[in-house]
């Protein structure tokens, strides 16, 4: 076999690769036992007619289809390793030349990994967020506990803001009650929103057994999106009381003897919390840098594939799980339909360039993953998905995605070396330590990497290109 490989582009090559025909035989061999096994000719037992007798019959065009489907994956992988590319996704296979006895030529046109520079990444510098923790975001962490101890009593009096009113609903649409249009017994807290707009005005200054109506916009059910007449009664209203911020509370609330201790363990949750979101922010600024200072070009069918990608796990899952569909998404975040194709092709384009960019580092600093990483991510991925442990490395094995969640951890230990080299200071002008933050900075990048679920398919449909590219001839 020879073969040759042609740059079409930074992202894509043509091979051409010329088979003797000597090399076909194992192929001509298996296509014979193959048909051999399919049909029935009369005289003969099955499995055991003559190649000849085949050829007449069926005709020996049938006999070389059948061969050199079989024999293409096996010359296109050579062609690929002979040449030392990564090929990404399936190849356009164009047989150009079969004479039966002589020679077989065909060329496969294929997207592949880019050569990426990685830049000097040294003198990356970032500002994030100082980590600060006022007196007032004390107070607010307490008041929202203090909230989650309410307590509510019944009360003979009109309801008013912050009340709590028990409530019947009915909504008409056109002078139709709706099939779902009917609650009751509904608890409502006037003011906070939860429910429909204008019930806090209809309901405030009501009585138990009062009742009003208004129209509101439905948000959702049968009628979502439209205008409804909507008639709400009134059958409780109760005040809510809040216990008293002092030693008790904080005995009742929490671990801690006083308040004094609940307020210090709230501020230093807090700073945590700020510190986590530093370290993200930092991760992601840093990242930023990276990904400016390299260039890297992207396979446009790669792209296309990981914008229609996305675009499918937005419709079919994140907004199905809402109950929305696409134009109604667009609408509630104003965006219109030009703008959301724009933003999704811009995410596609940093997410590839991202995993071609780490997959590089990976490889120049030797990072490697042991067995204890990738368990720790995978328990992180399954609490994310909702699964048990058990239940997602079961997937992950059965779905043959063990290789994809070491992609993942390696990526992220990639990211950590560029954070750890950068400069990152706050906004007050202090530097900022974020030693402690190499596993929130790998926890950043296998998110990263997560959302170019195209471009590591296309990998995997690479590594499977010997049962795929006769589907191509």
């Amino acid at each position: 076999m020879k073969s040759a490989v042609e740059t079409l582009n930074p992202t894509r090559v043509r091979l051409t690769v010329e088979v003797p025909f000597e090399e076909l035989k194992a192929s001509l061999d298996a296509a014979y036992k193959k048909i051999n096994q399919q049909v029935t000719v009369k005289g003969f037992r099955k499995g055991k007619i003559p190649a000849r007798v085949i050829d007449q019959r069926f005709g020996r065009g049938a006999v070389l289809e059948e061969a050199v489907n079989d024999a293409l994956p096996k010359f296109y992988t050579e062609a690929v390793n002979e040449a030392e590319v990564n090929p990404l996704g399936q190849p356009e296979v164009d047989i150009t030349e079969l004479k039966d006895g002589e020679l077989l030529a065909f060329t496969a046109e294929v997207d592949i990994r880019p050569t990426v520079e990685i830049p000097d990444y040294s003198g990356i510098e970032v500002t994030v967020d100082a980590v600060e923790v006022t007196d007032e975001d004390v107070e607010k962490s307490v008041e929202q506990l203090r909230e989650r101890f309410a307590s509510t009593s019944p009360v003979e009096r009109a309801a008013a803001e912050g009340d709590v009113v028990t409530v019947d609903l009915e909504a008409k649409v056109d002078g139709e009650v709706l099939p779902d249009g009917v609650a009751s017994g509904v608890q409502y807290t006037i003011g906070s929103g939860e429910l429909l707009d204008g019930i806090d005005d209809a309901v405030t200054g009501l009585e138990a057994g009062g009742e009003a109506t208004f129209t509101s916009t439905l948000k959702g059910g049968s009628g979502e999106g439209k205008e409804a007449e909507v008639s709400v009664k009134v059958s409780a209203v109760a005040a809510r009381e809040l216990p008293e911020l002092d030693d008790e509370f904080a005995q009742m609330a929490s671990e801690f003897d006083t308040l004094d201790e609940l307020k210090a363990d709230s501020r230093k949750r807090l700073e945590n919390m700020k510190q986590y979101d530093q370290a993200t922010q930092a991760q992601e600024r840093v990242l930023d840098e990276l990904l400016k200072l390299a260039e890297v070009p992207i396979p446009e069918k790669l792209l296309e594939d990981e914008v229609n990608t996305r675009k499918h796990n937005l419709e079919h899952h994140q907004l199905g799980q809402m109950g929305l569909d696409l134009p109604k998404y667009l609408e509630l975040q104003g965006k219109t339909e030009e703008e959301f194709d724009a933003e999704t092709r811009e995410q596609a384009v940093k997410g590839i360039k991202t995993q071609f960019i780490l997959d590089e580092l990976v490889n120049k600093e030797k990072l490697n993953v042991n067995q204890e990483e990738l368990t720790e991510h995978l328990m992180r991925r399954a609490a994310s998905s909702g699964m048990s442990p058990d239940q997602f490395a079961q997937a992950v094995v059965e779905g043959g995605q063990v290789p994809m969640l070491v992609g993942e951890v390696a990526r992220g230990k990639a990211l950590a070396v560029v954070v750890e080299a950068a400069k990152v200071v706050d906004t007050n002008g202090e530097p900022v330590d974020l030693e402690d933050a190499e596993e929130e900075s790998e926890e950043s990048a296998e998110a990263a990497a997560e959302e170019t679920p195209a471009a590591d398919e296309a990998a995997d449909k690479a590594e499977k290109a010997d049962d795929k590219a006769d589907d191509k001839s």
